[in-house]
């Protein structure tokens, strides 16, 4: 969990991509040749990534709309699918697409395999990946993303940069030396950064909602006190005069930007960042009640269940694995 009570940060938009620390279900390089195609599973509350580093792919994101929403990945190209949902890569349109699960693999490590399938033609070198984010200010941020984010090399407002990052992740693909395992997914986590950023750049849809509320003079200071400091004693009144402003003007302002009142806000935060103090850090209920304003275990206990629908106590120290290299195999 986040320490409590550190300052606000001056840019709420760079500390929210400060949060979007990854933790790997998969990472896979698919070595193809066509005719190719395969069918990635659904994986919710994950982020897949496609990144091509030779060859050409089709993405389709939705099977049954294949032709209308498909995308072509060429050599420097990277999609994200940020919500989980299944989908398709074909080498062509209507090309047989099986189960990424149905390829010869090679295990690299727990996280890491090489797949190999296709018809013996033209070859397509992909990294793949599924990637899940834990701090609740990333959870947000992924929320807010839209189905398919497509950065094109040709078209990226700092080539320079991605490119680098790709020549280094295609070199380490092309021949697995010691510890390229390791270089190849941490370059992926960067990419998956870089590619979110790009769109944060470049979009309109961007600049609203939650995202609009953090790039925000006065919102997002505030989002960024309560990020930082959710067990101060919150309110309305406390809120606005931390920005000089009234506190009618704050809160039609917060709410008007971010989509619910202030003091929604904070507890669904303090309920978020509970959730992952349980799971992840082994924190107990009396714990965070005093780490996050609450008098007692059970008011903390009664937010809890409020917020999301489950008891702390039943989701304690539970983290559901969805790695697909165990996927269908138990």
């Amino acid at each position: 969990m986040e320490p409590l009570g550190r300052a606000p940060s001056a840019d709420p938009l760079g500390e929210a991509l400060h949060f979007l620390r990854m933790n790997g279900a998969f990472y896979g390089l698919s070595e193809l040749s066509a005719p190719w195609g395969c069918t990635m599973p659904p994986l919710p509350g994950y982020l897949w990534f496609h990144v091509v580093t030779s060859g050409a792919a089709r993405l389709e994101a939705d099977a049954e709309t294949a032709d209308v929403g498909a995308r072509v990945l060429v050599p420097g190209d990277m999609a994200l699918v940020p919500h989980g949902q299944g989908h398709v890569m074909r080498s062509e349109a209507g090309v047989p697409a099986p189960g990424i699960l149905e390829f010869e693999r090679e295990a690299v490590s727990d996280l890491y395999e090489i797949l190999r399938y296709g018809g013996g033609g033209a070859r397509t070198t992909l990294l793949c990946g599924a990637i899940r984010f834990d701090h609740p200010a990333a959870r947000n941020l992924v929320e807010v993303l839209p189905s398919v984010i497509h950065i094109e090399s040709s078209t990226s407002p700092y080539p320079d940069r991605m490119h680098a990052t790709l020549a280094l992740l295609a070199a380490e693909a092309k021949e697995l030396r010691p510890g390229g395992e390791a270089v190849i997914t941490r370059l992926a986590d960067i990419l998956v950064i870089q590619a979110i950023r790009t769109w944060i750049e470049t979009d309109p849809a961007a600049q609203t909602g939650w995202l609009g509320a953090l790039s925000d003079p006065q919102i997002g200071h505030a989002l960024s006190l309560i990020h930082r400091d959710p067990a101060r004693e919150w309110t309305v009144a406390a809120l606005a005069g931390e920005l000089a402003m009234s506190r009618s003007a704050f809160a039609a302002r917060f709410t008007e930007l971010v989509g619910e009142p202030a003091m929604h806000y904070v507890t669904r935060w303090r309920m978020n960042v509970a959730l992952e103090a349980l799971q992840d850090d082994g924190a107990t209920i009396a714990e965070l009640a005093g780490k996050l304003g609450y008098r007692s275990d059970a008011a903390f206990a009664r937010a809890f269940k409020r917020v999301t629908g489950r008891s702390p106590g039943l989701v304690s120290g539970r983290r559901t694995d969805a790695r697909l290299v165990h996927a269908g195999r138990t």
